[in-house]
């Protein structure tokens, strides 16, 4: 008997190990109390934020060689362990990474640690990590008691040049540089250089007992938020992560944002437009079907097919990408809500022509042929004595993008039933 009770505890150890254990120690470190209800081996990987790179940065031929960068990333959903994605998809040399960490913040867009809360990365058990130009690598996972809408310091530090930097340009949120290896310096005094951009970070996942999966949105500038208050976390993604986590028939989805400023779905972004991305169907499996935990996708794409030259100027070439991306995401048992194209004339680039085919675009996404679901934007966001335009009221004023309040109607158009599969489109 005795050799018996033995062997059970080798074998419990064995599952211990192999589950990462329960978070007893994380909580301790975070000056926060285990809760003794959540079994050890409960929960799933989620993502809970998400930036698509978008380009190489622009006069970053050695990269940032002997500094600290530390991005300011806010999380939809909390979990009790987490691990990042780093990328140097833009990159045209290997990427050294000797020191990397995340901690949550003190307060709100502040470079600060709250106390109690460092955490060290490592990559395969190791501290440093090279990652291949055009490649991503993730974490190891660390003991941390994430909260849901909270903001993360994820820092890294390069001590060589490492080559042009990948970034996603548009982050309406400030982020911070330190000269020197101050990756795991708690109190953020030396990070005197401010940022708009994100570095090399393109996603945070956490380990989660509540939460279901994350909900992906490939989208443009409209779901990247370019207008939305710097600091506030006021893009659409953000108010759905709200209601994700407050409506009693939600599901318990973390969101990541996958849109990039001027993103299109036929045309990778040019020498005119070298921050617009590669084209959503070449980011596809990248940006959306590879990530952790993703249950449902939403499409917002299609505008500025019409907008930018080269104007795509047939209709069923833009219905067929959108098919094309529903196809792909049925391939991986995954259901899409898509999304009608937005109103905007009165902007610099309307014509009636254009318009024409925004209609015709519309016409067949509401056929209920092209998505598996259709969030209705058109509609939820136009003038409704003149549909051709914004509603006054969610206008930024260049009559192609929002203001907070229209980012806010944005997410509460979306049904959230629509994210739990239940139906699918004939394509």
């Amino acid at each position: 008997m005795a050799a018996f009770a033995a062997l059970v505890v080798l074998v419990s150890a064995a599952i211990y190990a192999l589950s990462g254990g329960d978070d007893s120690r994380g909580d301790a470190a975070a000056g926060r109390p285990r809760s003794s209800a959540a079994p050890a081996l409960s929960g799933s990987w989620a993502g809970t934020w998400g930036a698509a790179p978008a380009a190489a940065e622009a006069g970053t031929q050695d990269g940032f060689a002997g500094m600290s960068i530390r991005n300011v990333v806010h999380t939809s959903i909390g979990g009790s362990r987490a691990r990042i994605q780093l990328s140097n998809t833009f990159g045209t040399r290997p990427l050294t990474i000797t020191h990397a960490s995340v901690a949550l913040a003190a307060a709100p867009s502040t470079p600060t640690a709250a106390d109690g809360t460092m955490r060290r990365l490592t990559f395969g058990e190791r501290q440093s990590v090279t990652i291949p130009a055009g490649q991503s690598v993730v974490s190891d996972p660390v003991r941390l008691n994430v909260p849901e809408d909270a903001d993360l310091l994820v820092t890294t530090y390069a001590p060589n040049p490492s080559g042009p930097v990948t970034y996603h340009p548009h982050a309406r949120q400030i982020s911070y540089l330190a000269r020197g290896d101050y990756t795991e310096d708690a109190n953020g005094t030396a990070y005197s250089e401010q940022s708009p951009y994100w570095r090399y970070l393109t996603g945070v996942d956490v380990w989660s007992a509540e939460s279901r999966g994350s909900v992906v949105v490939l989208g443009d500038s409209l779901t990247d938020g370019v207008t939305s208050t710097a600091g506030a976390n006021h893009r659409w993604t953000d108010f759905l992560a709200n209601r994700l986590r407050t409506e009693p028939r939600a599901p318990r989805y973390g969101v990541v944002n996958m849109g990039i400023s001027g993103n299109r779905l036929l045309y990778d972004g040019s020498r005119y437009y070298p921050n617009n991305g590669p084209s959503a169907l070449t980011r596809l499996d990248r940006d959306v079907l590879s990530r952790a935990g993703v249950k449902a996708v939403v499409v917002e794409l299609g505008i500025n097919d019409i907008l930018k030259p080269p104007q795509q100027r047939d209709p069923k070439r833009i219905v067929g990408a959108l098919k094309k991306i529903v196809s792909q995401a049925h391939a991986r048992g995954l259901q899409v809500t898509g999304a009608t194209l937005m109103p905007y004339e009165g902007h610099l680039m309307y014509s009636k022509r254009g318009e024409r085919i925004r209609q015709e675009v519309n016409r067949q996404i509401r056929s209920g042929k092209v998505f598996d679901d259709v969030v209705d934007f058109d509609k939820a966001l136009r003038d409704p004595r003149k549909p051709s335009r914004l509603n006054r009221e969610f206008d930024s004023g260049d009559h192609l993008h929002l203001n907070d309040k229209g980012y806010r109607a944005m997410a509460a158009a979306l049904n959230l039933e629509h994210l739990k599969g239940t139906s699918k489109a004939d394509l």
